[in-house]
């Protein structure tokens, strides 16, 4: 008889309990089935998008790992430099706890890092919520930057970048996605989540085991939150100057003479760790329960082998250097024993009160089954994309500015990123607010790195496809904005429920999206996240693949901002079709938010375009030819170039040509950029541009204290600045 109660708490459906029943030629222990449950949940498993994923590109000349085997990404950047990266998202924990739920990410995310033998250098963060009116919603904003803030702070890591949307559809399905960077440097090795031979051993290293967490793979983050919404059992809780202390122990042991790899408890637990890491080693593995340190003597191997406690590594080393090991971490106040053996029978057998309770064979545990997505265009998605013209019409093109600068999705966000600390490390050389990305440097010879982390949900709503292509390009846009080469990205795939064909038609449409603007720029993803069932009361978020890129720069006195310098500059618009003035412009747009109250219409992207024009910029900016760059997305041309005069406290005149002011002025969907320079270098700019076939034109010049756009928009930069600020209506 199968408990369907059960299975609905591991969220695993009737058909694949029977296909583990037919796996196992019985019927699964209670163990057993809690294990199944983890690791063949959506958030283990990856059940709807393996077989998709599999289509991204991930290989380039400076990739090292291979993506969806290890916890992070790493590029070869040269001169003895690795860069590690990842995101994830921790969406549904958020929703229930927002503090320890966004806390607990960041501690996740980095343990990530680490687990490399990288030293975490950067964080970052993309974030949805619900318009703040409602304060369901203001209190879920608030926790979960406490709890980023919180958490990142006491690590002692700079949160230098991020992004926040606020649309109805996030109201009850926040989404919380933290990325880290991390940095190798020649003297240590990349650790691989593995083991090399039989008889190497498994040391749990770090915090008790609890009861913190049991179910938040399965029963929390792999179904819909009404399903799962009263699970605060199922969020874990954080203590980040444990985490500090395990981190920079991890490390130092990184080094030391037995090492073979590290394996962070994230999703799962020991489930996951202990026994993904058997099936990549293709080997065994033996686990002595007994051996597990935990909060209360009472606790079942289930509760051991399911708990999300935090602040837990497995280290896995040669047998011989197990002393050293042991005592290593036990001098530093970090609690470690050896829990398990690896072996050649290829199965995980448990060890509980000196019993043997579980021997099952690994590969049918991990092999979580891998199903086919309906690429069928639902009918909705088809009458959403048809375009329809506002009956809204507002001539006063000045304050439609204001109102789309005073918008939650525009205005600055400094209110939250002065609560992160982005200069601790000392490497943060442009900081939270300065630049379309952040950059920091290496403290080796010139270098440094830009990142970026961008995805506009609206247009992917619109169009699944393309709108994971401009996330692409964007995050792309604006590390190359700051002069920076891309080299990698990591994507953070957010949706609603899979079993949903609508869903499964966004989510193919998603990932191929991904693909076609990745092998257009030749830029691998190299690590990610998927987080499905992001719905409620029937209601799906919009389909957001966060992009996280980073990009590098040899010498950092190359380096450009957003901001207007110097009175008599000039102001040049780059990009595909720079006098473009049709109404798709706006398709997605905030104007169309504000402005219209209905989003419609099909965005557009020339990946082509785009690919030439990234590689304009930055020949222009390898060449000190500019004093500025700003990429032109949420808000439209007139926005950017409003942000640039608020960031130099300078004004601009500028003008526009084409008739349809709004499309002009507040259009999104450009392959453009607008850049600073003096007048002496608009010519060698003009011939860059053109030798990669993109237009450009001067549009204006940097002068006094008023943004003026052509006799429509004249607004002083004071009330500009207190506008984009909040500081008044």
């Amino acid at each position: 008889m199968i408990d369907k109660k059960l299975l609905k708490e591991i969220a695993l459906s009737e058909a694949e309990y029977l296909k583990i029943c037919e796996l196992l030629n019985r019927q699964p222990s209670p163990l057993e089935l809690g294990l199944f449950g983890a690791l063949w949940s959506e958030h283990c498993g990856y059940k709807h998008t393996k077989l998709l994923l599999k289509e991204l590109p991930n290989k380039s000349n400076k990739v090292l790992s291979e993506m969806g085997k290890e916890n992070a990404g790493v590029l070869d950047i040269g001169n003895g430099l690795k860069i590690v990266m990842k995101v994830e998202s921790h969406n549904h924990p958020s929703a229930i706890e927002p503090k320890e739920g966004a806390a607990t990410g960041v501690g996740g995310i980095v343990r990530d890092i680490f687990a490399m033998g990288a030293y975490p250098i950067a964080l970052l963060n993309s974030l949805r919520f619900g318009p703040q009116d409602i304060p369901r919603n203001r209190y879920l904003l608030n926790g979960v930057v406490e709890g980023i803030s919180t958490y990142g702070n006491c690590l002692g890591i700079p949160d230098v970048g991020g992004e926040i949307e606020f649309e109805e559809c996030f109201t009850t399905n926040p989404l919380v996605n933290a990325m880290c960077v991390g940095i190798i440097d020649n003297n240590s090795p990349v650790l691989n989540a593995k083991a090399d031979k039989e008889g190497d051993l498994a040391i749990l290293v770090g915090a008790d085991t609890g009861r913190d967490g049991i179910h938040g793979a399965s029963g929390l983050a792999s179904q819909s939150l009404e399903e799962g919404s009263d699970s605060r059992s199922a969020v874990q809780v954080g203590n980040p100057f444990l985490e500090k202390v395990l981190l920079e122990s991890c490390l130092i042991s990184a080094k030391m003479e037995g090492i073979i790899g590290m394996q962070d408890l994230g999703a799962a637990g020991l489930t996951s760790s202990a026994i993904e890491v058997a099936e990549k080693s293709n080997l065994g593995i033996e686990l002595n329960l007994d051996r597990v340190h935990t909060k209360e003597e009472d606790m079942t191997p289930y509760e051991i082998m399911l708990s999300e406690s935090q602040e837990r590594m497995l280290v896995i080393v040669d047998p011989k250097s197990e002393d050293a090991f042991l005592k290593f971490f036990q001098d530093r106040d970090l609690k470690a024993n050896t829990i398990g053996t690896f072996n050649k029978k290829e199965n995980v057998k448990i060890i509980h009160m000196g019993n043997e309770i579980l021997n099952t064979p690994v590969k049918i545990l991990t092999n979580a089954p891998a199903y086919v997505l309906s690429n069928k265009k639902p009918g909705w998605i088809s009458a959403i994309q048809k375009y329809i013209p506002s009956k809204n019409i507002i001539d006063d093109m000045g304050r439609v500015l204001e109102l789309i600068l005073k918008s939650p999705n525009i205005s600055s966000k400094k209110d939250i990123y002065s609560q992160f600390d982005h200069q601790v490390q000392l490497n943060t050389i442009v900081l939270p607010g300065e630049a379309d990305a952040a950059v920091l440097r290496l403290k080796k010879d010139k270098q440094a790195i830009s990142i970026s982390i961008d995805c506009d949900s609206k247009k992917c709503y619109l169009d699944p496809e393309i709108g994971a292509s401009m996330a692409v390009a964007e995050a792309c846009r604006n590390i190359i904005c700051t002069g920076a080469t891309p080299i990698g990205l990591t994507d953070g795939l957010n949706l609603g429920n899979p079993e949903k064909q609508d869903v499964q038609y966004q989510i193919s449409k998603t990932i191929e999206g991904l693909k076609k603007a990745c092998l257009e720029f030749g830029i691998p993803i190299i690590s990610g996240n998927v987080s499905l069932y992001n719905e409620s009361n029937e209601k799906p978020i919009f389909p957001t693949p966060i992009i996280g890129a980073i990009g590098h720069i040899y010498d950092y006195s190359k380096v450009v901002t957003a901001s207007f310098k110097n009175i008599g500059d000039k102001i040049i618009l780059i990009g595909n079709k720079v006098d473009q003035d049709e109404d798709s412009l706006l398709s997605g747009s905030e104007y169309q938010k504000i402005i219209d109250g209905k989003l419609s219409g099909s965005p557009q992207i020339d990946l082509k375009k785009e690919s030439s024009l990234q590689n304009s910029l930055l020949e222009i900016i390898d060449n000190k030819l500019i004093n500025s760059a700003h990429d032109i997305s949420s808000g439209g041309i007139s926005t950017a170039i409003a942000e640039s005069c608020i960031l130099g406290e300078i004004g601009s005149t500028v003008i526009l040509n084409g008739t349809n002011k709004k499309s002009i002025y507040f259009g999104e969907n450009r392959t453009a950029v607008i850049v600073s320079c003096s007048p002496k270098n608009i010519k060698k700019i003009f011939k860059i541009a053109n030798k990669y076939n993109i237009e450009s034109k001067e549009i204006g010049e940097v002068t006094g204290d008023c943004l003026i756009i052509n006799k429509d928009i004249n607004i002083k930069v004071e009330r500009l600045k207190s506008i984009f600020y909040n500081q008044s209506g």
